[in-house]
């Protein structure tokens, strides 16, 4: 079953299914609604779910759906390959995540990793996800300040980062500060500088 919350998109599932022999699409749901409606009738095996739906977010419908079919595979699809959505589709359950576009080869493999190994991921998340944990960490630094010195790194404005981190920008200036302390810098600038050397 696929729930996704433009209709148009039902003739692109249906032609990829279409070149697909082991699967077959039972279902192509607009809504989180319908869908819960639809897998106790349907009962599939793996349902495959935008992330961003109009009434309810993919990512808070995965234990709803998994609640009615306790055996059911839940793939996410989305545009978006940020790490804090990845984990949170994971968290709540679903056994996938893949980034658009998709096209039949990637669905069919998405769909054969689930039924034989029970996991299907993106490349570019795999990546990202190797990223995330080979990134560097230093000993002097909070978990936070960790977090923060990484974004920083990478660009991220205080405003980037408070929104990453689901926290405010004075929160985020404050711990800055205590980053600019610990590295004995007045600037961002000096900091990084300071942080390449590290």
């Amino acid at each position: 079953m696929v729930v996704e919350n433009r209709h148009a998109q039902k003739s692109n599932y249906t032609s990829h299914f279409l070149s697909i022999v082991d699967f077959e699409l039972v279902a192509f749901q607009t809504s989180v609604a319908s869908a819960l409606k639809e897998v106790g009738r349907s009962r599939p095996d793996i349902v495959i779910m935008e992330v961003s739906l109009h009434e309810m977010n993919g990512l808070q419908a995965i234990p709803l759906l998994k609640d009615r079919l306790k055996d059911l595979r839940v793939i996410m699809v989305s545009d978006n390959n940020d790490f804090g959505v990845i984990k949170t589709a994971f968290k709540n359950g679903a056994h996938g995540y893949l980034t658009k576009p998709l096209s039949s080869e990637k669905l069919l493999h998405a769909l054969t990793s689930i039924k034989e190994d029970g996991a299907a991921i993106s490349n570019d998340i795999v990546k990202k996800v190797i990223a995330n944990f080979q990134r560097k960490t230093y000993r002097f630094f909070s978990e936070r300040e960790n977090q923060i010195v990484d974004y920083l790194c990478q660009g991220a404005t205080y405003k980037m980062i408070a929104d990453k981190l689901f926290v405010t920008p004075s929160t985020v200036n404050f711990h800055i500060q205590n980053i600019y302390l610990k590295l004995d810098v007045n600037s961002k600038s000096e900091a990084l500088t300071k942080l390449e050397q590290l």
